[in-house]
């Protein structure tokens, strides 16, 4: 059997590499930077930059940060630190 022919459930899905525990993501769909936390079920724990609420996604639905974006995300990260927010 192909795997043309196979179920979709028993297709092999291309596998992205999980990134280093605290490296900066792109989540393409929420067009937002999240701080990479961990592999749970196959999809990958993000936390905002600035604190706050995990979420999960996809790691086909990601990609790794610009330059500009990584350098937005250090910037809003030690804005948030400088006013007290909890990290």
């Amino acid at each position: 059997m192909s795997d043309e022919d196979m179920p979709a459930t028993q297709q092999e899905l291309p596998t992205v590499p999980a990134p280093t525990p605290g490296s900066l993501v792109m989540d393409v769909a929420r067009g937002q930077v999240g701080e990479f936390r961990c592999v749970r079920g196959g999809l990958w724990s993000l936390r905002p930059i600035e604190g706050g609420q995990h979420w999960t996604v996809a790691p086909a639905d990601t990609r790794p940060v610009t330059p500009r974006e990584r350098l937005r995300a250090e910037t809003t990260r030690r804005n948030a630190r400088s006013r007290g927010a909890l990290l």
